[in-house]
């Protein structure tokens, strides 16, 4: 959301959504900088979101806005700040100690938005830095950065984007993909949604909030599934009690990764609100 937008962040508080990005960035004109600094870290650190996570994202530190967006964001502690093109741990270390000189706790992590070739390349060492917790992917640069156009389908992307969750996942930290530009086109948001949901992202970044409905029903479990989960739950723990190490549902071997796999959409279907 542009967080010079008055109109945007209080629409921001009714929108079905898990998180919200204040953009410092590209959806803010120069002039207004320093006005959506002010606005972005009162949103941030205010009730008034809900349940919602609240990230900043702040221009880098290469340009004339990026230090004093991070100084403005950190006493403000947001869940995260979002910091573009991120091609180096050097990079998060130095918006990192910027954070700590102005006082933001440790709970305010670094989304990194991979977004370069060299960010791609870098990936696994940036998801290892202690401050970031999370991969943003900026889809649209990189499709320009590697001379690729965004195809419908995503095929010419698809093994950069898969690196990026592998880096992710092997550090355990958030991964979102990243945005789909034409709002009016809905099967293909939804076809973009699922193939971002095989892949292994957590969720998608969107720029519309007619989006938003679609990615939650591509992200949630279905009845079915978690009908499922809990009963392969229960066959698994009736089998332990009994001295098996597996179970059968449905005539498929049951044994603990397919518990896991059944715990977490439990725990997907738990934290949507009813």
């Amino acid at each position: 959301m542009p967080a010079a937008n008055e109109r945007a962040l209080e629409k921001a508080k009714t929108l079905d959504a898990d998180a919200i990005i204040f953009d410092l960035e590209d959806a803010v004109a120069p002039d207004s900088k320093a006005d959506a600094r002010v606005r972005a870290g009162a949103a941030a650190s205010s009730d008034a979101y809900g349940r919602r996570s609240l990230t900043i994202r702040c221009n880098g530190l290469d340009t004339p806005w990026g230090a004093a967006d991070v100084a403005a964001a950190a006493p403000a502690a947001p869940a995260a700040v979002v910091i573009p093109k991120v091609d180096s741990v050097d990079q998060i270390s130095a918006v990192a100690a910027l954070l700590e000189e102005h006082g933001a706790p440790e709970t305010t992590g670094i989304w990194a938005m991979v977004e370069t070739p060299l960010g791609l390349l870098n990936s696994r060492q940036l998801a290892a830095h202690e401050r970031c917790t999370g991969f943003v992917l900026g889809t649209n640069d990189l499709a320009k950065e590697l001379r690729a156009p965004l195809i419908p389908g995503r095929a010419n992307l698809v093994p950069h984007l898969a690196a990026a969750v592998v880096a992710a996942r092997a550090a355990g930290i958030v991964v979102l993909d990243g945005v789909f530009n034409d709002i009016h086109d809905a099967d293909g948001f939804a076809a973009e949604c699922r193939q971002g949901f095989e892949l292994g992202f957590d969720g998608k970044t969107l720029i519309h909030p007619a989006q938003i409905e679609i990615c939650n029903e591509t992200w949630s479990p279905t009845d079915s599934e978690v009908e499922y989960a809990r009963r392969v739950i229960s066959a698994f723990s009736l089998a332990e009690a009994e001295g098996h190490g597996v179970a059968t549902v449905d005539g498929r071997m049951i044994e603990n990764l397919h518990v896991a796999n059944a715990q977490r959409v439990l725990a997907f279907a738990e934290a949507i609100p009813q």
